[in-house]
C-alpha cells in the first residue's frame, strides 16, 4: 500500500472540529490520515496495525467518525422500528468492541464483516464514518476499555476509547 503527502488539502471536518474543541489554540502538531478509497474494512484494520510501529510519546490518535450515520434517518419521523434498528446495531458494535470474552481474531473478523451486523446498512448506508473505528481498533488490537453512549439528533451513537 502506498501513501503520499498532500500539503495543499485542508483538514477534513472530522479532524478540524474535534481538534478545535480540544485544542482551540491550535498549538499541537497534527497529521490527518485519509481513508483508502476502496473503503475496505480489512485494509483499515491493517492501517491501524501499521500505526503500532510508531514510537512517539504523547501520541493521540483520534478516530473521528460516528457509529450511526444515516442522514435520511436523522431527519425522518422517529419510529419504534427505526429505534430498534439503531439499538440492534449499537448493541452489536458495543459487544464487538468491548466484550473481553471475544478473542482478537473474532473481534477483528466481526469488524471486517461489519455489514453482516444487525441493520448495519441502515445505520451506515456508506461506511466512511465507521472505518476510523477500524483503524483505532487495529492500533489497539484489544477490547475497548471505555465506551460511552450518547443520543445525537435522536439517534443512539457509541464512542469507544483505547489507551495504548
Amino acid at each position: 500500500m502506498s501513501s503520499r503527502l498532500d500539503d495543499q488539502r485542508g483538514f477534513d471536518h472530522g479532524v478540524f472540529i474535534p481538534l478545535k474543541l480540544m485544542y482551540p489554540a491550535a498549538d499541537i502538531p497534527c497529521v490527518q490520515l485519509s481513508l483508502v478509497s476502496s473503503l475496505d474494512a480489512a485494509t483499515h484494520l491493517a492501517i491501524g496495525r501499521a500505526l503500532q510501529a510508531l514510537d512517539y510519546n504523547n501520541l493521540l490518535v483520534i478516530g473521528s467518525g460516528f457509529s450511526f450515520h444515516n442522514m435520511r434517518a436523522f431527519f425522518a419521523p422517529d419510529t419504534a422500528e427505526m429505534r430498534a434498528r439503531n439499538d440492534a446495531f449499537e448493541a452489536w458494535l458495543e459487544e464487538t468492541c468491548t466484550d473481553v470474552e471475544l478473542s482478537e481474531a473474532e473481534r477483528a473478523s466481526r469488524l471486517v464483516a461489519w455489514e453482516r451486523a444487525p441493520h448495519a446498512r441502515f445505520c451506515h448506508p456508506r461506511e466512511e464514518h465507521l472505518l476510523s473505528l477500524h483503524v483505532c481498533y487495529g492500533l489497539a488490537n484489544r477490547a475497548s476499555q471505555t465506551n460511552v453512549s450518547a443520543t445525537i439528533l435522536g439517534k443512539k451513537a457509541g464512542m469507544f476509547y483505547w489507551k495504548v
